[in-house]
């Protein structure tokens, strides 16, 4: 069963006036069917931090948009250690997980005060079937998440921790800016312990890094604040670029034993390198 602690309130819901309706509804509406689509989202939901929208293996009967707030997505090991796979802002449809075996796989839990459109399932499907525009859209929003998911495999699979936080930060950055927020300076909602469960570090890694691109001046970082002063630099180091040359000038034993291993391939891969950073740049770019 859905969490009953969560605070419903039922109230009806203007699509046509949210400002958020560009990201999670599809373009070029007429006005009769975004008021049928107000009819399919009447009930909103609120979250308070800390709390679940649903939890692993609760039945599957909704996706949600997230109106104000934002939220973590995060699965269990069996030894009860927590996995964050995701972040979740407004404007982000959720609960897509809960398709594959019609009960959700992961919890979803606010990271601050929440709020959020209710989608019926069996009413969205309705839809789907008599607005193409719909239809269309819920399969774009399908592959969106099919390319994030591969995004986030090759970020952990191939790219170094300088590189991993860069491209973390990078891609808030945009997706607060998609949302009409300031690019350069934002709040992190989320810890640095659950930073680097996202992206497979350790809170000590986490914590040094960005102390070290403050220390570059490429942000500023002011307990959860941060902002960004140099994005080029944050982008060269997603390159491999920055990394490469920062590490051979600090002399680590680390990056030197990994430079070496790959000096007699270097010259050969350079190509085939630089259009991997830049495919896992564009993957990132497009997580929501």
């Amino acid at each position: 069963m859905n969490n009953p602690n969560i605070n419903a309130a039922t109230l009806r819901t203007a699509c046509s006036n949210c400002n958020l309706r560009e990201l999670c509804l599809p373009l070029g509406l007429s006005l009769k069917e975004i008021e049928r689509l107000e009819e399919l989202v009447s009930t909103r939901k609120r979250i308070k931090r800390g709390e679940a929208l649903y939890r692993a293996g609760d039945k599957f009967e909704a996706l949600y948009a997230i109106r104000l707030g934002f939220l973590k997505s995060a699965v269990m090991s069996s030894d009860g250690r927590e996995q964050v796979t995701s972040f979740h802002m407004s404007g982000d449809i959720v609960g897509l997980d809960g398709l594959a075996g019609m009960v959700y796989s992961s919890d979803l839990i606010a990271l601050e005060d929440t709020e959020v459109c209710l989608l019926p399932y069996q009413k969205l499907l309705e839809v789907n079937q008599s607005m193409q525009a719909m239809s269309l859209h819920f399969q774009r929003l399908l592959s969106m998440e099919i390319v994030r998911q591969n995004g986030v495999m090759l970020l952990l699979g191939s790219m170094h921790a300088e590189e991993r936080l860069a491209a973390f930060i990078l891609n808030l950055s945009q997706r607060f800016e998609q949302r009409g927020y300031s690019r350069s300076e934002f709040v992190l909602r989320m810890t640095r312990a659950e930073i680097g469960s996202y992206l497979g570090l350790k809170l000590e890694t986490v914590s040094r890094v960005l102390s070290r691109f403050s220390h570059d001046n490429l942000i500023i970082v002011n307990q959860k604040h941060v902002q960004i002063l140099d994005f080029e630099g944050l982008r060269a180091i997603v390159s491999g670029q920055a990394y490469q040359h920062s590490h051979s000038q600090h002399g680590h034993e680390q990056a030197a034993g990994t430079l070496d291993s790959r000096a007699g391939t270097a010259e050969r891969r350079q190509v085939p390198i630089q259009r991997e950073r830049r495919s896992i740049d564009e993957l990132l770019s497009d997580d929501q």
